[in-house]
């Protein structure tokens, strides 16, 4: 919009040098033109018997505006006025230059202007039967009154031809080519912009195509092509290095913590071997559960670090149909509770999608409603532009507004709802987050207005 707003104001500035120029054109063709029919007009009249110059001059066919009259005297100068010598020297010069006879050569050619709007006044003094002018009158005549400049010459008395055309005003922009000119060119210049504005956003939003990928899916995001001018081929460069460096860093991280969690599992399992022979079954107890959850812990955190590097490929699946799965295994796993798992929405929508990882998302979410809320309700809405949501409801207490983003961290547990009796790691939300951000959604908690907690994921078509 900026470049298309410069290019018109340039493109009106230009229009307007062209208008000035093109009125300075009209203007003097407009005096030549007046020169010639003037001189036309002077020498049909100057032609004709001095006796018979009166008829001539009524039987001239004038153009409309136009007027001629014949004067004797001296010239009918008073209430005129001098017009640019520019003007008066190229009108005097195209009469001239016509081509009158010398015989009918006129004695003095007076160029003025009158009245407003403003009417040229061309005076042509006419020449006698033999070609000759009266003489010049004796003192005190002289020059005509109010007359100066280079008209300000003796000038005799005898026949004057007054001819008066009004000046027309030019209007340039009303000429056919005008409009069309400017519409062509601003049409040519409006696209010739947008395809190049077009073409220079292209390595944009590549790039920013191929940053939204990175951080959907760090681990298998494809390099940005390098190719392309310097400058594109320079930004594609650093991307790639910096994408690698942080696939590097997560890779390292996650491999860190799946070897530590999984050498933990080694002492674990000595561990509870020689629990076993604990004699106070109490405290034998305590210390097998301590050890379960950390065994479960190991278990959950060698998961985690699967689903970040996993390298599943996206494929076509059926959304509904991997629903019912999960909900029919959950009711396998939990007879006591298959009456609260239900499905609500359509019988079939497909999506791109990787199917184990989506599969172990939304069995975290359902296995979280089930075991804090006694309940999982799946609704799943239609596309609404081209993203569907998986709202997953249960009935119970709900957690705090607060606790909404914290409850995602990993290792993370909410005191109110989850305990070494109830189990968990605080893993199941990060992962569940984790594999739906690389499918390029997302997961957020509400608060139910009727009680209880919904799970509402959003995730492209």
């Amino acid at each position: 919009m900026i470049l298309l707003a410069g290019f018109a104001c340039v493109q009106l500035l230009g229009l307007v040098i062209q208008t000035f120029n093109q009125i300075q054109l009209e203007r003097i063709d407009d005096q030549r033109v007046l020169a010639t029919r003037a001189a036309i007009i002077y020498r049909h009249i100057a032609l004709a018997k001095p006796e018979d110059r009166a008829a001539a001059v009524a039987r001239e066919p004038l153009p409309h505006g136009d007027a001629l009259a014949l004067v004797y005297g001296i010239p009918p100068v008073l209430g005129t006025k001098d017009i640019p010598a520019a003007a008066r020297q190229f009108i005097r010069a195209s009469i001239f230059s016509y081509g009158i006879p010398p015989a009918i050569r006129p004695h003095g050619v007076i160029v003025r202007a009158a009245g407003n709007p403003v009417t040229y006044i061309i005076i042509f003094g006419l020449p006698d039967a033999r070609g000759n002018a009266l003489p010049p009158p004796p003192p005190p005549f002289g020059p005509p009154p109010g007359l100066n400049g280079p008209d300000a010459i003796p000038t005799p008395i005898g026949y004057w031809l007054v001819f008066t055309s009004p000046v027309q005003k030019p209007e340039p922009w009303r000429s056919p080519g005008f409009a069309t000119a400017f519409i062509v060119m601003t049409v040519l210049g409006a696209l010739m912009i947008s395809w190049a504005v077009r073409q220079l956003l292209i390595p944009v939003r590549t790039l920013a195509e191929a940053a939204e990928r990175l951080g959907r899916d760090v681990a298998n995001a494809p390099d940005l092509p390098e190719r392309g001018p310097i400058e594109i081929v320079t930004a594609a460069a650093a991307f790639n290095t910096m994408a690698r460096r942080i696939r590097r860093f997560v890779e390292d991280r996650t491999f860190l913590l799946s070897a530590i969690s999984h050498d933990l599992r080694t002492p674990i399992t000595r561990l509870k071997l020689r629990a076993e022979y604990m004699e106070d079954d109490e405290q034998r107890q305590k210390m097998l559960a301590d050890l379960d959850e950390m065994e479960a812990m190991v278990a959950d955190t060698l998961a985690f670090g699967r689903d970040i590097t996993t390298s599943e490929p996206m494929t076509r699946l059926d959304l509904p149909v991997l629903l019912q799965t999960i909900l029919d295994e959950a009711a396998d796993g939990n007879a006591a509770q298959s009456n609260a798992l239900t499905y609500v929405g359509p019988e079939h929508l497909t999506i791109n999608g990787r199917a184990l990882g989506l599969k172990r998302a939304l069995t975290n979410l359902v296995g979280n409603a089930l075991k804090y809320g006694d309940a999982a309700f799946i609704t799943l809405s239609t596309p609404d532009r081209q993203t569907v949501h998986i709202d997953i409801d249960d009935h119970g207490p709900g957690i705090k507004a607060a606790d909404m983003d914290t409850a995602f961290e990993p290792f993370r547990r909410l005191e109110t709802s989850r305990n070494r009796e109830t189990g968990g790691s605080g893993l199941g939300l990060p992962i569940a987050r984790n594999i739906l951000r690389a499918h390029g959604g997302d997961v957020m908690l509400i608060n139910r207005e009727q009680g209880g907690l919904r799970a509402r994921v959003t995730l492209p078509v």
